[in-house]
C-alpha cells in the first residue's frame, strides 16, 4: 500500500514511479505530483508496515511477470513489462505500428479506406 508520503520519498530518492499490486491511499495528494503511481485500486486505510516484504525478484502483476531490470512503462490503460534485450526491435515495431495506424486515419479521412474486413464481418454476423 501506497500513499502519499511514501510516495513523495521514493520520487525524493531517484524512484521514478510505483506499481502496486493493492491498493492506495492519498490519491489526491498522489495526483498532485508529476510521480506516476499504478495500483489496483483505492483505499481509505493506512498499510501495514510489518512485512512482508523482498526485493529484486521476479513478481506477478495482473499476471504478467516482471523480472527485476525489466523496463516498466505504462499509461492511462495500463502497463507492460519489457525485458531489457530486445528493447529496440520492440521500439521499431511499436514505431511501424503507429506509422501503419497513421496511414489509416489518413486513409478515413480521405475516404480510401478499405472497410471490407467489417462489411464481411456484417455479413456473417446478418445470416
Amino acid at each position: 500500500m501506497v500513499g502519499g508520503i511514501l510516495s513523495f520519498y521514493a520520487a525524493s530518492i531517484g524512484i521514478v514511479g510505483v506499481v502496486v499490486d493493492g491498493a492506495i491511499r492519498d490519491v489526491a495528494e498522489i495526483r498532485e505530483r508529476e510521480f506516476p503511481v499504478y495500483a489496483r485500486g483505492i483505499t481509505h486505510r493506512g498499510p501495514y508496515k510489518d512485512g512482508p516484504g523482498e526485493i529484486n525478484v521476479p513478481i506477478s502483476v495482473g499476471g504478467m511477470v516482471i523480472n527485476p531490470g525489466d523496463i516498466v512503462v505504462g499509461d492511462q490503460d495500463g502497463l507492460l513489462a519489457i525485458p531489457q534485450e530486445g528493447v529496440e526491435q520492440l521500439i521499431e515495431k511499436a514505431h511501424a505500428h503507429l506509422d501503419t495506424e497513421a496511414q489509416t486515419i489518413r486513409a478515413m479521412k480521405e475516404g480510401r479506406w478499405d472497410r471490407a474486413f467489417i462489411d464481411a464481418l456484417e455479413a456473417r454476423c446478418n445470416n
